[in-house]
């Protein structure tokens, strides 16, 4: 079989798992997920978000989004998050083709 003339090959999503930590325990966790979710707005879907209890008083978010399986996207979500005052640390914990 030959094929003649241009494939396009479509990427597919990609969901991701952030794990964000206020930069002050003190801070609300409310207000905290309503500014990141304001923020990532436009750049990314959001599918789910929790509140994890570490201890001591503090909270972290876990923030599930998809994004275009791109370079560079997951960067820019991540960057949009820690650019929010209040975010102390946001990591990527899981990321998985959708």
């Amino acid at each position: 079989m030959r094929l003649s003339g241009t494939i396009a090959i479509l990427m597919g999503d990609v969901c991701v798992v952030f794990k964000v930590l206020p930069e002050d325990s003190e801070l609300k966790i409310e207000t905290l997920e309503k500014e990141i979710v304001e923020k990532i707005n436009g750049i990314c879907e959001v599918n789910k978000i929790s509140v994890d209890d570490i201890g001591f008083g503090i909270k972290a978010l876990k923030i599930q989004v998809v994004v275009p399986d791109e370079e560079g996207k997951i960067d820019r979500v991540e960057q949009a998050i820690s650019s929010i005052s209040g975010v102390g640390q946001v990591d990527s914990e899981d990321v998985t083709l959708v």
